[in-house]
């Protein structure tokens, strides 16, 4: 890459990135391919720009995950932003969410954290937050145009580095019920993630026994992908807690804004079945409150909700489109099945895989009983994971389009079936339910199904097919 002395001594000018890296959430793709220096730079210079146009302020917090990548990008993006007059808070190596607590504890104007997330170690990126908003969609696509027509606000910035890690544990610590006397056995998986440092100092200040997998950051990733909603990532974690009769287990994703949980025979905790456990502590605090959840989430989870008092909401999948909803309603929970979870009751709204683990850890020792018991009572349904295949990314939300329509056709004909096309077609039948929708960030349609049944389910699996068939493509359910 280049070196930061260049880009410090550098007057910036137009850039124009690869339009596959301004995807719908953040910036994000590959070293070597379509990710540089450069791009840090000149987001630097661009975000910085939006930044203070758009908040009348120009003090940005800035943070980086364990990839080898991310130091250098680091120096590439201080420099962008220092160019165009903002003010520089770097924060060091550490999760977004921590990222995310310093721009509401210092009530900075935004933040910006370099991270690949749980992608594969040779991808970086840029995810982007305003002190009071997410950052994405359009805003992704005016943050590209400013650098394409070198439209910056000049200025003479600074930069200046500071620790909040123990404010971080210590706002972690506030809310946890695991106080001396009510000690447990908790595994922890990192996936030598970003937020290994944050878990070794929360682990040493909690009661209990503590059980680290892989907290060491490293962006390498050695012993297996940090992507806990895939169920292999969680064998480890399964092991631990199986062998040394943890009372849970709780994992996390590259840049811990994603939790994963096992109860103590080592079952998956879906994470719509998290929302569920959640949602009965936080509507005893606000009774009749929106909890909002996507397009994915099981039915079990929303029927839940309305038995509790809540007002269930569906929304469209991703997490900044999620966050934004939240926002709007002004809801105390919210969630998606990808394991992003964000918390208004008694948080401050983001997502933060470390934060919804002391909550978990919370609804366990508050039910008196074990982990398995806060799920013994929910119904038990059949369904498939997320099926994804690949289609042309030009065609994908036309595909959709169609087959919406035709579903809706069907359901005209048949008042049993309903359609929900908030975010591709959620389609209700007397079985259960399927979804079909485009992947915002990849060229893949996604599709997943949920009955009471056995048999059920594959009376909706055989309706995907045909409808999936209809628009010149099949889908195997075969894992």
């Amino acid at each position: 890459m280049q070196s930061a002395t260049a880009f410090k001594t550098a007057t910036p000018q137009p850039y124009s990135f690869d339009q596959e890296i301004l995807r719908e959430y953040d910036i994000r793709g590959q070293i070597g391919k379509n990710l540089s220096a450069n791009d840090a730079y000149a987001v630097g210079c661009a975000y910085g720009t939006y930044v203070k146009r758009k908040t009348g302020g120009s003090r940005i917090c800035l943070s980086f995950d364990g990839r080898a990548s991310s130091p250098a990008l680091q120096e590439a993006m201080t420099a962008g932003l220092i160019a165009v007059g903002i003010t520089v808070e770097r924060i060091g190596v550490g999760p977004t969410p921590m990222l995310y607590f310093a721009v509401k504890d210092r009530q900075a104007d935004a933040g910006l954290m370099i991270t690949g997330s749980h992608n594969p170690a040779d991808y970086n990126g840029f995810k982007m937050t305003l002190l009071n908003g997410p950052v994405y969609g359009e805003a992704v696509q005016e943050i590209g145009r400013i650098a394409r027509e070198g439209d910056y606000d000049l200025g003479v910035g600074s930069v200046s580095d500071f620790d909040i890690q123990d404010q971080y544990v210590d706002r972690l610590m506030r809310d946890t019920l695991l106080k001396p006397g009510k000690e447990m056995r908790i595994a922890w998986d990192n996936g030598n993630g970003a937020a290994g440092e944050i878990l070794r100092r929360l682990c040493a200040k909690l009661p209990g026994e503590h059980i680290m997998l892989y907290d060491e950051i490293d962006g390498t990733f050695p012993n297996h992908h940090p992507d806990p909603t895939v169920d292999k990532n969680l064998e480890d974690l399964i092991k631990v807690v199986r062998e040394k009769k943890c009372d849970l287990g709780i994992a996390f994703d590259g840049d811990a804004d994603r939790v994963g949980a096992v109860d103590e025979q080592g079952n998956i905790l879906r994470c719509d079945t998290l929302i569920t456990i959640y949602a009965r502590d936080v509507l005893k605090r606000h009774p009749g409150a929106p909890i909002i959840g996507d397009v994915k989430c099981s039915q079990v989870m929303y029927d839940e909700i309305k038995k509790l008092g809540g007002t269930p909401v569906m929304w469209k999948t991703g997490h900044s489109l999620i966050k934004a909803k939240m926002y709007e309603m002004k809801a105390p929970l919210a969630g998606e099945l990808s394991g992003h979870i964000f918390f208004g009751d008694g948080w401050y709204g983001f997502d933060d895989g470390l934060y919804c683990g002391i909550r978990l850890i919370d609804a366990v020792i508050a039910s008196n009983g074990p982990a398995s018991a806060l799920v013994s009572t929910l119904p038990q349904t059949c369904n498939t994971p997320e099926i994804r295949f690949e289609v042309e990314e030009k065609d994908k939300f036309n595909l959709v389009t169609s087959v919406v329509n035709s579903v809706k056709s069907i359901a005209a004909k048949d008042a049993s079936v309903t359609v929900n096309d908030i975010d591709g077609a959620r389609v209700n039948t007397p079985d259960g339910w399927w979804l079909l929708r485009a992947s915002n960030t990849q060229n893949v349609l996604v599709t997943r199904c949920e009955a009471q049944s056995v048999e059920a389910l594959e009376r909706l699996k055989a309706m995907v097919k045909d409808e999936v068939l209809k628009i010149g493509y099949k889908v195997s359910f075969v894992q």
